[in-house]
């Protein structure tokens, strides 16, 4: 499955958070969201990424952005994550695979010699009408927030 390009409409969905709540993409309308897909929680880079974004997390919110994290991790595993890292944005669980395959960032990775089916560290800027902004492919962990945060800055204005 391929990425969405920038400009096109980001793909729908109904997920539970780390509570099991569902959430939808449409009641973010209206809002700048930073859609993150991560490989697992409580992993070194994984945790590094959350805890990034949770250390510029009102940074976020000043420019009125939400964040939500996505993984095929479950809804206890997710909560456990929240919980552990005191994070305050939203985590939501895919483990039917169905969300990580629309936006094309779940296939073939590699690591340490080995060959595996996994999800890619890439995110989605998401304007308020909808479409996106930009992907990040290939995501730094520690970097990620402020680049985000620089182009919200920029794009939001």
């Amino acid at each position: 499955m391929t990425m969405p390009p920038e400009g096109s409409p980001a793909p729908a969905f109904v997920l539970p958070d780390q509570d099991g709540k569902e959430h939808t993409l449409a009641e973010y309308r209206g809002r700048w969201v930073l859609l993150y897909f991560y490989p697992k929680d409580d992993t070194p880079g994984c945790t590094i990424e959350a805890c990034a974004i949770r250390d510029q997390f009102k940074d976020f919110k000043k420019i009125g952005a939400e964040v939500l994290g996505v993984s095929t991790d479950s809804v206890a595993s997710h909560k456990k994550f929240a919980q552990a890292y005191e994070l305050p944005f939203t985590l939501l669980s895919d483990e039917h695979k169905e969300v990580v395959g629309s936006y094309g960032v779940f296939g073939e990775k590699k690591f340490m010699g080995k060959t595996y089916m996994g999800t890619s560290r890439t995110s989605f800027l998401i304007r308020p009408d909808g479409t996106i902004a930009k992907a990040y492919e290939k995501v730094k962990p520690e970097k990620h927030a402020a680049e985000v945060i620089a182009d919200l800055k920029r794009l939001a204005g």
